[in-house]
């Protein structure tokens, strides 16, 4: 199964398929007794699948027995013992695709001429992944982190150790000249490169970082590099070695901060964009603005969805069984968004309620 989402895969994953390009989307539970019947449900799901691919008249038999056998493939694959929150299956002639997903995920089974991405991407949007950079003067380790789990980076030269014995102390204690932990010339060279290693593994992997130490400690490595001046300092002590739950504890309330000043931020430039009229708000807006390349920033609630078809360049809401709607527009709207370059930000339940759960900044 997948684990992450990158521009690359992204892509492939939108690009336009031969129809049906099969998606099927199953909320999944971590732990027992509720994941008892998520084998239940994933049959149930790939059970309702293959009944529409043979109801569908737009699918011809080739075709049918092709996708059917692409989601057995993908369902053999599934491991449900390890599973997340959710769980994303595609499937169309010739190819099939597992994601686990680190949030949940509505119950659906959608035919489309491409994978509904959506989900995926507002999964990898709410991982929200970080790095720790935790400092001591003998242990610098890189720590990588999402809401959900913290895991050392044992990778690109982390973690960086070196031993704080002194062959020379003698000599230093006998002239008075032994300098503190976090100003002698070694620790200086060590936090240097430490600091080094770290911005290569930035600028391979760009992440909010947060840099863990005890105030003397920051403070030689704001001195001697310049990855901490773009970082969030966390003055804790301790946690070069660990364990994992001492870093996600001494970090979560930075997290807490960061996700709320993110969607004030968020929050901030709608309002701005309101008062400046560079602004749209509702499905049929936001769609008008969209499609002609004007968006700059688009905020849509986390489980927004709403199936619609084109009323004479208007959208109007349709059925499931309408040969016309389109299943889920908003997952066109984000896919054009992410086109066109424009940053798209998923927000929680009720955040937009008073925009019609959908809005954007546009460019002009």
């Amino acid at each position: 199964m997948h684990p992450s989402l990158n521009p690359a895969t992204l892509a492939g994953l939108r690009r336009p398929r031969p129809y049906p390009a099969v998606t099927v989307l199953l909320p999944t539970h971590r732990r027992e007794p509720d994941n008892a019947q998520d084998p239940v449900r994933l049959r149930n799901l790939v059970a309702e699948a293959k009944e529409r691919l043979k109801s569908d008249p737009a699918v011809a038999r080739e075709q049918r027995i092709e996708v059917a056998a692409q989601l057995d493939r993908a369902v053999a694959e599934i491991d449900l013992v390890h599973a997340e929150d959710g769980l994303a299956v595609f499937a169309a002639p010739g190819e099939h695709q597992v994601w686990s997903l680190a949030r949940t995920v509505p119950s659906r089974v959608v035919f489309s001429d491409t994978f509904l991405t959506r989900n995926v991407v507002a999964a990898q949007a709410a991982e929200r992944p970080y790095w720790v950079l935790a400092v001591s003067a003998d242990r610098v380790s890189l720590w990588s982190g999402t809401p959900e789990r913290v895991v050392e980076h044992t990778a690109d030269g982390f973690p960086l150790t070196r031993s704080l014995d002194d062959p020379d102390a003698e000599r230093k204690e006998r002239i008075g000249d032994v300098p503190s932990t976090f100003r002698d010339e070694h620790t200086r060279k060590f936090l240097r490169e430490a600091d080094l290693a770290a911005a290569r593994v930035l600028h391979a992997h760009p992440r909010p970082l947060f840099v863990a130490g005890e105030a003397a400690a920051l403070s030689l490595l704001d001195d001697v590099g310049a990855v901490i001046r773009g970082a969030t300092a966390v003055p804790h002590g301790g946690l070069a070695h660990g364990p994992v739950d001492a870093v996600r504890q001494a970090v979560r309330p930075f997290l807490a901060a960061r996700e709320k000043s993110e969607l004030d931020s968020v929050v901030h430039e709608l309002d701005a964009a309101q008062g400046r009229h560079q602004y749209a708000a509702g499905l049929d807006e936001v769609w008008q603005n969209v499609t002609t390349d004007r968006v700059r920033l688009l905020a849509v609630e986390d489980s927004y969805q709403a199936t619609v078809r084109d009323d004479g360049g208007h959208l109007v809401p349709a059925g499931d069984d309408d040969l016309d709607a389109v299943d889920d527009v908003v997952d066109d709207i984000v896919e054009r968004a992410l086109d066109t370059g424009a940053q798209v930000r998923f927000v929680p339940e009720g955040t937009l309620t008073d925009r019609g759960r959908i809005a954007c900044v546009l460019r002009y």
